[in-house]
């Protein structure tokens, strides 16, 4: 199948057209773009020198906050307090901190300046989010993502300390819950999200619960943690 070429229009190829996930190449990363591509299924992922690539994966990696699984060592962590959890306090240092911190076997990293000046601007808009753990008043770890309807598309997490993404990610899945916002992509498949319970989806499958999320509205602005939520578990 042709891997179609983005113009000024900001339109989208059918996902059924992807070729080995790539729906499409090239276009940019205005706002309104990006909004449009999540709502299809579609987010960018490239790496520095390349062109923009547009990717929807079949099978897709999905979590439900219904099947969250929190190991007990976990919980137990969350309980004891050692780590602050906050929503939206810190975004521009999460996503640095995703650019930045190494990760086993590479040191290269696709959140390239663009990227970064991108979903900070979404942010800005009130629909890219983040989550941050804290030490004290030094940041542990956190992750960030977009919010459209009843979905949140999560787009990466670091850690500066053991466990520190982590119960930023429960906590932030908890009150995702709370919200009614229950669909969750994680895009790929990774051993560590598959401990948290989630799962590859066929794709008509991830479009029909897609579909239904978008129909709700868009919780925009900063957001904060409930009460309940934001004391240890």
């Amino acid at each position: 199948m042709p891997i179609y070429r983005l113009g000024e229009a900001i339109l989208f190829p059918p996902v059924e057209h992807a070729e080995d996930g790539i729906v499409a190449i090239g276009g940019d990363l205005r706002p309104e773009r990006l909004l449009r591509a999540y709502s299809e299924s579609i987010f960018p992922w490239y790496a520095k020198g390349e062109p923009i690539l547009w990717h929807s994966p079949d099978p897709r990696f999905v979590l439900t906050t219904d099947n969250l699984l929190v190991p007990r060592s976990l919980r137990r962590t969350m309980r004891a307090g050692r780590f602050r959890v906050t929503l939206d306090t810190a975004f521009r240092e999460v996503i640095t901190g995703c650019a930045t911190t190494p990760r086993a076997g590479t040191t290269e990293t696709w959140l390239t300046p663009e990227m970064i000046r991108a979903y900070t601007r979404l942010h800005e808009l009130g629909y890219a989010h983040s989550a941050e753990s804290w030490i004290g008043e030094e940041l542990a770890g956190g992750l960030y993502g977009v919010s459209l309807g009843a979905a949140f598309f999560g787009e990466s997490m670091f850690a500066r300390e053991d466990d520190a993404s982590k119960v930023a990610f429960v906590t932030l899945v908890e009150q995702l819950a709370l919200w009614s916002i229950h669909l969750i992509d994680c895009q790929v498949p990774t051993p560590h999200l598959a401990r948290f319970g989630a799962q590859s989806w066929p794709r008509r499958r991830y479009l029909e619960a897609l579909r239904r999320a978008m129909r709700r509205p868009t919780r925009r602005g900063a957001w904060r943690l409930d009460p309940q939520e934001a004391s240890p578990h």
